[in-house]
Parts: C-alpha cells; structure tokens; sequence
C-alpha cells in the first residue's frame, strides 16, 4: 500500500480525495505538518489528520461522510423541554484548550490518545485564529 506523501511546504497541495484507499477507508497521504494553514486547506477539502504518536501524520478523506445541517436536526418535545428547565447551561468557545486537553486524556483501559501534544497545539493555534 503506497500513498502520496506530502511536501514540506505548509501550501502544499493535497491529492484529489476521490484518490483516498478504499482500504483502510479513506487514507489519502502522509507526511507534511500540522500548520494553520495546512490544517485549513485540508479541512476545506473534507481531509482531516489522523494517526498516532508514534507514526507519521495521516491524512484521512472516508467515504461515506456524515454532514449534519442544524436546520434539519430534529430534537423531540421531550428532550426540548429537559433542555428547558434551566438546568442545563450552553456555552460556546469559553475553554477550548481546557477542553481539547481534557479529551487528550487517555480513557480509562486506553494506553494513548489520537489527539497528539503537536495536533493539541495545533488545534489550539486555529482557535485562536477564529477557525476551531
């Protein structure tokens, strides 16, 4: 299994995600970084970095994809009205490293974490930006 491997420069260009493996589903390249804006150009191409501490950066483009629309999400009357009582409180964008760290945290029987000391800071950095 060979797939491309991508250039040093943060501009560098992706491959088509129509040329993603079909197994494992979706790996498209390796290589590259995690710079802003690399992480953005991906991102615009649904392609996103998956992979381990201890192997090179994956970058992953699986078919089929899930796209929510928030206007066709359907919450029941039940749920609207638990969501109702004040008991539950919705921020947005108050600790987002608190937030990305905490989810780097191995679960419980886990020995590690796809969220990577180099992806944390990445995602980080696009917060700060205005991106995540």
């Amino acid at each position: 299994m060979l797939i491309p491997r991508l250039g040093d420069e943060p501009g560098a260009p992706f491959p088509p995600s129509s040329e993603a493996l079909d197994e494992p589903n979706g790996l498209l390249a390796g290589g590259g970084d995690l710079s802003s804006q690399r992480l953005l150009n991906a991102y615009r191409r649904g392609i996103f970095p998956w992979y381990s501490e201890d192997s090179p950066i994956l970058w992953w483009s699986p078919a089929p994809r899930c796209v929510l629309y928030p206007q066709n999400v359907y919450i029941s009357s039940r749920t609207r009205r638990r969501f109702n009582t004040g008991r539950y409180r919705l921020s947005v964008n108050r600790a987002f490293p608190e937030v990305i760290r905490a989810c780097a945290e191995p679960r419980p029987g886990d020995h590690g974490t796809w969220i990577t000391p180099g992806m944390e800071q990445a995602y980080i950095d696009l917060h700060g930006m205005g991106h995540a």
